[in-house]
């Protein structure tokens, strides 16, 4: 009913709004008196109600009158029309992930989402995952942002155009009553989003009565913290700090929101005081308003109406563009602006939610349309310098700014033409740079950067990212207008690149260091922001000849118009090599010079462009170009550079040793340094060879020195000269032999990129992401590293930690140049070093030959004639010259290594020419100059010669060797051609010969010497085997700690026919092995013999709680005395739910040495910043001092009990002391002992007698009978080894029970037995987990740890009340014997028989306590107790197994074994007693179920025994060689148990019939077979880390449909994977905290505590890093095991590449939880960071 009238409501208002002659003012008037009434009048109304009212009132008359009738018919007739979107339009929130194709994307700005991805063509490319910084939205369906592939399979694959807007699928009606009703909302929405006043509403809204009902309310800024609101508004408006948080968020995420509702009195005096609070903190004030409540009230439904249109958008694309016809149209009444371009300049006065909405509006409407998003365009274009300008002034982020559009406009290809074409959006956006940038021009018209605020700049910054979008995909076609247009936006841009030529020179400073350090780094940030910008310049001008040259005549015009760093003194010729030189003089060091010069550079860019393109034929009057002129200005910048390097202006500070080191970086050296070197080689080219040298000279101020006119005393003055020698030198070299530019020779881009890889690759192997790094990007992000990789280096894959390294391949290694242009000074070195270190490996000479070049193009090749020029024959004979005569401070080895390199491009360039023509062509004469002396002094050739022998010029030796041979093949080559000229000149050929002997020698030598070596080796190795066969024995008995033990065997007790028994437990036990254990403390280094009596030498160890081997994750038993806990830890119940771990790193140290280092660790400890974040000093806690493991107790290391054991003896007690008899002797002394027998809470006393003599015929035992067997006196303890004792057994207690330390509380031998049982499990667990023989393949630190925890617990009743222990005996025993047990004594499946037969063995000497005496069993007495209380144990677990299982293995028919039969028998009686019978079990399927379900049991017990006892395993159980059938039988056999297990239940059948009988029975027992409790299965799931999916981005898929179920809103989650049991978690996240201990955690903590008691192993998915955590405090970040194609981890995704699952890495990761490793390796890490500001770990 309420429905009905609800739609009739709604129809009828819609028809009256219809019919009224103005629809707009019926409208109106309805929302003046609706609006108020649902928001904000009342003084509480929940969001629900709210939601509710508006939806009723307002919303539903609103559709009904668009539809014109039923809103869900009309929308279900709308459907039927079935006209989806193409375009997939989702809008990516801040966090998300998204992805881009880098083989198909246009550009990197084009996206997917997670959904279109994963059902794309894209998902086999490579393609790149990062983190949305929200705003974007997604490309799919766009053809012009894909080069193939554009639509996923959800959006429409059949199309075959994307975008082309649809015919308008409405009808005309309908299409006319969108129009009207978004007319008449829009202009409502777009009036209160741009509302400004407070108090007072529009006329035509305004209300009959005004309520004085007023809200004070609070906005989001960006310069107060939260803590600051949060305080603000405690004091200001009376909240608690919960309120007050509340609101803060709110502020945060919504932009603003009402702290205060009231009049207007008490409103203002919020406001006031909310300012005066504010300013206190910082010196600007929170943002207040006060606004009516009816204003309040418009606004927010305004708001609400934003989201309504995005729903009604979304039904149609008819709707769609009635939407943007509305908001496109202009405004008659005002300045013709229309709806959306009032919103867009609004935009930085709206708060973040007001602004979100129109954003997201945009989105869905005018973006998702081809015609309407080109009109967007256009007016964003037209108000772009106003946006931008508001921008700058705004102190939102971008993200959340209207200017964060432009990357959905400007990056479409055939947007950005039409913009150039109709808008010069090129021309807009620099002259919007050039005027927010003006305030820094100086009077000379450059930027000046002093006191810039650097706030402001990194927003001007963003502007440069517009004009990358404009120009990223070059026009293939060009019209006249873009022509024109292009060009007029290209001499706008050069206006700015003039503003910045020749900006913030440098003068050298002199006598004292600078005061001040210059700003430097705007410059630089301008200039990599450029970067990108000037080459899409260029690229552009490629693509069409006539702008290429126009584009060069203007910027040469600019260039001729800069006036910086004129020449003060007028041209002079200087004279050198009878050559004259007229240049205007200009001292580097004297002058001022700037370090910027992008006309120069562009103008060198633009230059080879005309020379590759062949259009430098068109240029008018080349003659007219001064290239002297041209390079003067490079020339200084880079000789800039040499003095710096040179340390010639040190005085002058940090920032420019900064700004030479960004001039050669990667970041900037393309469009700088690179640029330099170009314009030289383009004067070289052009200038006279000996003019352009002397030009080098004169501007290196070195041609004083070259000419002889300058000598100098002066040791600086000379190394300086040396230094700048060396620059220069190296200089020449670099503009002779850098060609990989295309045009300058014929190379492509991949040439290019393969040589930067192979000189990366020559100075150490590297990982993909290091020598992405070392390469240049190109605009796309893109360094073209993939396409050359697998043609230059081999890959080696990673191991389990570390990455993958790429090698050079061995046959690239002779494209290396030492002087390769692009290496910084350190990698020079190294790079030269690791060369000669492999020629050396391979057995060549240490000669670095330069490489053959590719040779210049036409219009470059003049260049090489530098080589052959009077003048570098000169140079080169001046720096030989010096070395010859061997002055130590007038030459160094750089130079004249450098010289070398010259004179071998030389060689090599006329050996080249000479190949390749005739000798008659080839005007390319070094070798023939070189031989000639001059009135000076003698030839290069023979100056050569004679520095050869220097031995300072020993390392060059080969070198120069390498390079007389070349002047040799030159001269053949030259004498075949010509054999008339012949020189007469001493040749180097005898010396080169002797020097070839010379050199055979050492290598026939050096061959013989390591044959020798091999020979000894293998001598060495087999004496070595040969000692080892002969003393086996010796090697057996060595003690396993690695210590030196001497071995003592003792004969009587051995001697027995030399036998050697492999039996642990029984009358047929081994004898122990009685070796001395001889051990060095760690810290005073000092040995001693490990014994009872001696002082204590104790293991480092660290005890956790641990859950690796719960069967129940998740459930924590409590310890409460009277909870339903209250048996732990007596009986520990089977799941496994947590247990005690005691690990130890093996390292062994004196009770005392330990005590003061822990004292000094304490008292040191506190004293360090942070220190409890590694170490928990009221935990007893402290770092290992060797290998700094965590720890946090010590275990008393406890010599094994030497015994004697009397075979004979033994034999004759086991004829008395069977099974049955052992039985009632025990029952007796229990009864006996007054400790029990206080409390008479047993069963029914009479019946237990009388069973007890039915177990046994002969006459009732005695009280003392239990010692007739063989007593003897306890072992007796130092006092430091009991101390030691208690110190261990305390800890062990307090951690595992979680609990305050208490020694004397009953259950503390209990949690040592316990954890002596859970240790063994954990290694068992591992060993099997990991496949590796039961004994023999434990490290020595696990084994020496293992034998110390169970002598530690053997030994630990000896420190407790003998009363206690017996109780637990008792108790324990009551389990196995129902007769004694007691009301609460668990049954059968209620317990962990492994912890109990620990429990049961350790805790049997008790009973031998008499009241006078200490005595304990006799050898004998314990191996009869050890081998009764097994095989009790074992038929127990037998059974445990049997009841548990439901499932039995078909096995094969065979002939039926004696054991099936013993088996079947043993099933059958267990049926009868339960009444449970499973159909069809076969005899053999129940002994393979046992078999296989006790095997865990059998050998934890085995282990445990061994160390116990000592008693060598047989050979069986050391190797992985051995059956499963085999391993069971010798673990049977190792623990006196018969091979057939059943056999057990058949020798003692009238006592175990009965046992069978109580056991069966017993009420819980009948539960868990009907079904109605959980039981546990054996043998046991072993618990492995969660799987993982091998593609990363499936996990994060999983993550971005992750929901937190405690929270509504769609803010940025830390989807978070316990990888102990795969719950997704909501991690540092407000909504999900949680109490604990009565603190507040974040999910992942509150959840350790439950799944991994305490201890946690979590991935972040979307940061892609492993989180450890140990505590509420304290944790560790580790690598994922993901990693890319290149075996690299990629944290936060930073690179983005494509992630596998790494197996080797997670199994690692699975090893850490299982050996519980995880707080070590958090320690250790904790350890290596060095942490300034502690992580809060408890709230992620």
């Amino acid at each position: 009913m309420a429905a009905s009238e609800k739609s009739l409501d709604g129809l009828e208002l819609s028809k009256e709004w219809q019919e009224a002659a103005d629809s707009r003012a019926e409208l109106l008037r309805y929302l003046k008196e609706q609006v108020p009434q649902i928001f904000c009048l009342k003084k509480e109304s929940s969001p629900q109600e709210e939601e509710e009212l508006m939806q009723r009132r307002l919303l539903h008359p609103l559709e009904c009158f668009l539809f014109g009738e039923d809103p869900q018919e009309g929308l279900e007739k709308l459907n039927q029309g079935g006209n989806s979107s193409q375009l997939c339009g989702r809008v990516f929130k801040e966090g998300e992930t998204v992805y881009s194709c880098r083989d198909c994307a246009i550009d990197p700005t084009c996206v997917l989402c997670m959904d279109c991805f994963q059902d794309s063509v894209h998902k086999s490319h490579r393609y790149k995952m990062h983190t949305s910084s929200g705003g974007g939205f997604c490309d799919c369906g766009d053809i012009e942002a894909w080069k193939i592939g554009p639509c996923c399979s959800k959006h429409d694959p059949g199309a075959v155009t994307a975008m082309v807007t649809d015919e308008c699928v409405l009808e005309p009606d309908l299409y006319e009553r969108a129009e009207k009703l978004f007319r008449v909302l829009l202009q409502y929405v777009t009036d209160f989003l741009v509302w400004e006043e407070n108090l007072e509403l529009p006329d035509e809204l305004q209300p009959r009565t005004k309520e004085n009902a007023h809200y004070c309310v609070l906005y989001n800024d960006e310069h107060h913290s939260y803590d600051h609101v949060i305080y603000t508004l405690q004091r200001s408006v009376n909240c608690d700090q919960a309120e007050a948080q509340t609101h803060t968020a709110l502020i945060d995420k919504e932009g603003r929101r009402a702290v205060k509702r009231g009049i207007l009195r008490s409103c203002q005096q919020a406001r006031d005081l909310i300012r005066s609070n504010s300013e206190h903190i910082s010196l600007q004030p929170l943002r207040v308003e006060i606004l009516h409540a009816a204003v309040m009230a418009h606004q927010t439904f305004a708001l609400r109406l934003g989201s309504w249109f995005q729903k009604i958008i979304g039904y149609s694309v008819g709707f769609r563009q009635a939407f943007c016809q509305v908001a496109l149209e202009p405004n008659s009444d005002r300045d013709q602006t229309c709806l959306i371009s009032r919103l867009m300049l609004h935009d930085a006065r709206m708060y973040k939610g007001a602004r979100k909405i129109v954003h997201e509006l945009i989105f869905c409407s005018m973006l998702m349309e081809t015609e309407f998003k080109r009109l967007f365009a256009i007016e964003f274009t037209k108000h772009y310098k106003q946006l931008q300008k508001d921008f700058i002034n705004d102190d939102h982020e971008r993200s959340i700014s209207i200017t964060a559009l432009s990357v959905q406009i400007f990056t479409v290809p055939t947007l950005a033409r039409q913009l150039i074409e109709e808008g010069n959006v090129i021309k807009v956006i620099v002259d919007t740079v050039m005027e927010l940038l003006c305030e820094h021009l100086h009077d000379n018209n450059r930027f000046f950067f002093l006191g810039y605020n650097s706030d402001k700049f990194s927003r001007i910054q963003v502007i440069f990212h517009d004009l990358r979008y404009i120009l990223i995909s070059k026009p293939s076609m060009w019209t006249e207008e873009l022509r024109g247009q292009f060009l007029a936006g290209f001499k706008v841009f050069l206006g700015l690149l003039k503003c910045m030529q020749g900006m913030e020179e440098v003068k050298r400073q002199l006598g004292q260091h600078i005061a001040v350090e210059p700003e430097w780094e705007a410059g630089f940030t301008l200039q990599i922001q450029l970067r990108h910008i000037l080459a899409m310049f260029q690229d552009w001008c490629t693509s069409d000849a006539e702008i290429l040259l126009l584009a060069f005549k203007e910027c040469h015009s600019f260039l001729m118009q800069c006036n910086n760093q004129p020449f003060h003194r007028e041209a002079t010729d200087y004279y050198m090599c009878k050559h004259i030189l007229h240049v205007r003089p200009y001292k580097v060091s004297q002058e001022p010079v700037s370090i910027h010069l992008p006309i120069s550079r562009l103008l060198a860019g633009l230059y080879v462009l005309l020379c590759g393109t062949g259009t430098v034929e068109h240029l008018d009057n080349p003659e007219c170009y001064d290239f002297t002129q041209l390079a003067e200005l490079p020339l200084r910048c880079v000789v800039l550079a040499a003095q710096v390097s040179a340390e010639m202006w040190r005085r002058n500070g940090l920032s420019l040793v900064s700004q030479v080191y960004y001039y050669q970086d990667v970041k900037c050296r393309d469009e700088m340094y690179d640029k330099d070197i170009l314009m030289l080689q383009i004067a070289a080219s052009k200038m006279d060879p000996n003019h352009f040298l002397m030009l080098i000279l004169l501007r290196f101020e070195l041609f004083e020195y070259f000419n002889g006119n300058c000598s100098s005393k002066d040791q600086d003055e000379l190394v300086q000269w040396n230094r700048l020698t060396e620059e220069m030198l190296y200089l020449l070299i670099i503009i002779v032999g850098e060609r990989y530019i295309p045009g300058v020779s014929q190379v492509s881009k991949e040439d290019i990129t393969m040589r930067e890889v192979i000189h990366l690759l020559c100075i150490e192997p590297m990982a993909h992401s290091s020598l992405v790094k070392g390469l240049p990007e190109n605009e796309s992000h893109e360094t073209g590293l993939e396409t050359v990789i697998t043609k230059v280096a081999t890959f080696k894959k990673p191991g389990v930690s570390g990455h993958g390294l790429y090698e050079v391949k061995k046959e690239l290694q002779k494209e290396f140049n030492p002087f390769f242009y692009h290496y910084s000074r350190s990698q020079h070195s190294k790079a030269e070093e690791s060369q000669k270190k492999r020629r050396a490996q391979e057995g060549n000479d240490k000669a670095l030959r330069p490489p053959v070049p590719p040779p210049f193009c036409p219009a470059f090749s003049s260049i090489v004639r530098l080589l052959c020029c009077d003048i570098i024959i000169h140079m080169l004979r001046h720096v030989l010259q010096r070395a010859a005569e061997d002055r130590p401070s007038y030459w160094t080895e750089a130079m004249i290594q450098r010289a070398l390199h010259l004179i071998g491009q030389a060689l090599l360039e006329e050996k080249t020419q000479l190949e390749d023509s005739t000798v008659e062509e080839v005007t390319f004469d070094f070798s023939l100059k070189a031989r000639v002396g001059s009135e000076q002094g003698k030839s290069v050739f023979l100056l050569l010669s004679n520095i050869k022998a220097l031995p300072s010029l020993e390392a060059q030796k080969d070198m120069i060797i390498w390079i007389l041979q070349m002047f040799e093949i030159v001269k053949c080559l030259r004498e075949k051609s010509s054999p008339t000229v012949s020189m007469s000149m001493e040749t180097s050929r005898p010396e080169e010969s002797a020097q070839d002997k010379e050199k055979a020698e050492r290598k026939r030598k050096a061959e013989a010497a390591k044959l020798h070596r091999q020979k000894i080796m293998a001598q060495m190795s087999a004496m070595q085997k040969n000692f080892i066969e002969s003393n086996k024995m010796l090697y057996d008995n060595m003690p396993e700690s690695g210590t030196q033990g001497e071995p003592v065997t003792s004969t009587e007790s051995c001697a027995m026919e030399q036998r050697e028994l492999y039996v642990a437990i029984g009358p047929q036990r081994g004898c122990t092995p009685t070796e001395r254990e001889v051990l060095t403390c760690i810290l005073c280094q000092e040995e001693q013999e490990v014994a009872a009596q001696a002082p204590a030498m104790v293991l480092t160890a660290c005890v956790q709680r641990s859950t690796v081997l719960t069967q129940c994750r998740g459930k924590i038993p409590t310890n409460r005395a009277d909870g339903p806990g209250a048996l732990y830890p007596l009986f520990i119940p089977p799941e496994l739910a947590v247990g005690t771990h005691t690990g130890s790193c093996g390292h062994v140290m004196h009770a005392t040495c330990w005590q003061e280092y822990f004292e000094a660790v304490q008292n040191t400890t506190r004293n360090r910043l942070h220190a409890e974040l590694i170490i928990d000093l009221e935990n007893g806690e402290y770092l290992c001092p060797l290998c700094k493991s965590l720890c946090n107790t010590v275990v008393p290391l406890i010599p094994l009990e030497p015994l004697t054991f009397n075979y004979e003896n033994a034999e004759i007690i086991g004829q008395h002391l069977t099974l049955p008899r052992w039985i009632q002797i025990l029952s007796a002394r229990i009864k006996g002992l007054k400790s029990v027998t206080q409390d008479n809470d047993c069963n029914t006393e009479g019946s237990s007698s009388t069973v007890t003599t039915g177990l046994c015929g002969e006459g009732q035992p005695d009280f003392r009978s239990i010692l007739s067997y063989g007593v003897q006196e306890p072992r007796k303890f130092s006092d430091s080894i009991a101390e030691m004792l208690v110190v261990c057994a305390t800890t062990v207690h307090r951690v595992g029970l979680k609990t305050a330390p208490n020694e004397s509380c009953p259950r503390v031998p209990l949690m040592a037995w316990n954890t002596c049982a859970f240790t063994i499990q954990a290694i068992e667990n591992i060993l099997q987990e990991e496949g590796k023989p039961l004994f023999g393949s434990l490290q020595n630190r696990q084994l020496a740890g293992l034998k110390a925890i169970v002598q530690f617990s053997a030994s630990q009743r000896l420190k407790s009340s003998q009363a206690i222990i017996q109780r637990h005996f008792a108790d324990m025993l009551g389990v196995l014997l129902p007769v004694m047990s007691r009301k609460n004594t668990p049954s059968l499946l209620e317990v962990d028989f492994f912890h109990h037969l620990v429990g049961l063995v350790l805790s049997i000497p008790s009973l031998y306590q008499e009241e006078a005496v200490n005595l304990q069993p006799s050898a004998v007495s314990s191996a009869y107790n050890h081998l009764h209380i097994l095989h009790l144990v074992t038929m127990a677990h037998i059974l445990q197994v049997l009841l548990s299982s439901t499932d039995f293995p078909a096995v094969g028919g065979g002939e039926e074994t004696e054991e099936a039969r013993a088996a079947a028998e043993l099933y059958t009686t267990v049926s009868q007693h339960t009444g449970r019978l499973i159909p069809d079990v076969s005899g053999c399927s129940v002994v393979e179920r046992v078999k296989t379900g006790i095997e865990p049991f059998l050998r934890c017990a085995a282990l445990f025994f061994n160390c116990l006892t000592g008693v060598h395993p047989p050979e069986e159980l050391c190797t992985t060689s051995v059956t499963s059938q085999g391993q069971i039988e010798a673990l049977c056999s190792y623990l006196a148990l018969p091979s057939n297990v059943f056999q057990l239940f058949q020798e003692h059948r009238d006592t175990v019939t009965l046992l069978l009988q109580r056991w069966c029975g017993s009420p819980a027992v009948t539960k868990a077979l009907k079904g109605k409790t959980q039981t546990v299965r054996y043998p046991r799931r072993r618990n492995r880390l969660i799987d993982l999916p091998e593609d990363y981005s499936a996990l994060l898929n999983q993550a971005s449909h992750f929901q937190c179920p405690k929270s509504t809103d769609d803010e940025r989650k830390h989807p978070t994977l316990c990888l102990f049991c795969g719950a997704m978690l909501c991690s540092q996240s407000s909504c999900c905290l949680s109490q604990l201990d009565g603190e507040d955690v974040g999910a992942c903590t509150a959840h350790a505590a439950t799944c991994g008691a305490g201890v946690g192993m979590f991935l972040r998915i979307r940061e892609c890093e492993i989180v450890l955590m140990a505590s509420k405090t304290r944790g560790s970040t580790y690598p994922a095991p993901y990693l890319d194609d290149y075996g690299e981890t990629d944290p936060h995704l930073g690179r983005g590449n494509p992630l596998h699952l790494c197996p080797e890495r997670y199994r690692k990761l699975n090893q850490l939880w299982q050996q519980h490793c995880i707080l070590e390796e958090i320690a250790r890490s904790l350890e290596v960071v060095n942490v300034m500001f502690a992580f809060e770990w408890q709230m992620l």
